[in-house]
């Protein structure tokens, strides 16, 4: 469960402090870490010693310790010398990794009831047992947050997130899946969705020295129980997903500014066709030449604003009219008529989702 990097740099600094040398055997027989070299001569009085039924032993000019998680062997540690100072190192370093043992295992633990929590898969008195024996408070302000990135496969990204929001903190830092890095925050009560935002922002910017990854993050809404942290969950999957048909723009998407997008997006995709089908009787706004499309985007940009529109387009307001003329002549909506130009915005929005939808491999 621990890596062998932690176990070693858990040895360099019990040496640099007593300089003695260790050397951690697994029950394997595989030297995981060791300040010396050579420490392969040390495997068999390591196997031997394993099988017995001593704690500790002196062996080659080594004292042999045993390292148990739980009742049950995991590491033979052995240290250089023979005196009572090396004996005590020993049993310290031996008390040292029992921890990091104990705490990763909880570590372990809590990620493993986080996952679960995230994917609905507790009961409710599960959720509450678990959050008690693992000391997660359950009624406290939380928010999910989903980090899109092309994750390395060493999982530095995801102990780059952990060194910010794990630790010693009460949030949470995981992964579902080999694409996305979930963080649940815990909140306090004064911190508001202004204040999410700048959070999303900090985590960006761990990622912003790469230009070549392309990252996006999105947060659900607030919750005050840890059943609802699900739902959290849920809403910053779908603000991320949503974000990229209707926002692509935007790097950071919060949920409740989706708007009619989380509706879109909700919309079966027979239902979709059958609609734009009626507005545009066959067509496709794909069938617009790009004028018409600047045209309409600019028109919606100015709030329907004639002048202002044709303005930025550095066009005669009279051409503008002509264009918005021609368009309703082959759609029959009159973007300057209110309920015509939300139609027609609605439709537009409908066919990005469809497109959206295509690209998806299921």
């Amino acid at each position: 469960m621990i890596s062998n990097q932690i176990l070693q740099n858990t040895i360099d600094g019990l040496k640099g402090i007593t300089r003695i040398d260790l050397c951690i055997i697994d029950t394997e027989g595989s030297a995981l870490a060791a300040t010396f070299a050579e420490p392969e001569r040390y495997i068999e009085a390591a196997e031997s010693f394993a099988a017995s039924p001593a704690d500790s032993q002196m062996m080659q000019g080594c004292q042999f310790f045993k390292v148990f998680d739980e009742h049950q062997l995991e590491y033979v540690l052995l240290a250089h010398g023979d005196s009572e100072d090396v004996f005590m190192v020993g049993k310290i370093a031996v008390f040292q990794i029992q921890n990091l043992l104990v705490a990763y295992k909880e570590r372990f633990d809590k990620d493993n009831f986080i996952k679960n929590l995230l994917l609905d898969n507790l009961l409710l008195v599960d959720i509450y047992n678990r959050s008690k024996k693992l000391h997660i408070d359950t009624e406290v302000r939380r928010v999910v947050y989903i980090i899109e990135t092309d994750r390395d496969k060493e999982g530095n990204d995801l102990e780059k997130v952990r060194g910010i929001y794990g630790g010693k903190s009460r949030d949470f830092v995981t992964a579902v899946d080999e694409k996305d890095i979930i963080v649940v925050k815990e909140l306090t009560e004064d911190e508001s969705y202004d204040d999410l935002n700048k959070t999303a922002e900090v985590i960006l910017d761990l990622f912003r020295g790469d230009a070549r990854r392309d990252t996006h993050i999105a947060y659900g809404t607030i919750v005050s129980e840890i059943k609802e942290v699900s739902r959290s969950y849920k809403e910053a999957r779908m603000a991320l997903d949503v974000g990229k048909i209707f926002l692509p723009e935007k790097q950071v998407v919060a949920y409740s500014t989706l708007g009619i997008g989380r509706l879109i997006y909700q919309l079966p995709i027979p239902l979709c066709k059958m609609f734009i089908r009626e507005i545009f009787e066959g067509k496709s706004p794909d069938d617009f030449d790009e004028e018409t499309l600047t045209t309409i985007q600019k028109f919606f940009e100015n709030n329907l604003n004639v002048s202002e529109t044709s303005r930025q387009l550095y066009i005669h307001r009279n051409t503008l009219v002509y264009r918005l003329d021609k368009l309703q002549k082959s759609t029959g909506l009159d973007l300057r008529v209110f309920e015509d130009a939300i139609t027609f915005k609605i439709a537009l929005m409908v066919v990005k989702y469809m497109k959206y939808m295509e690209t998806i491999d299921y």
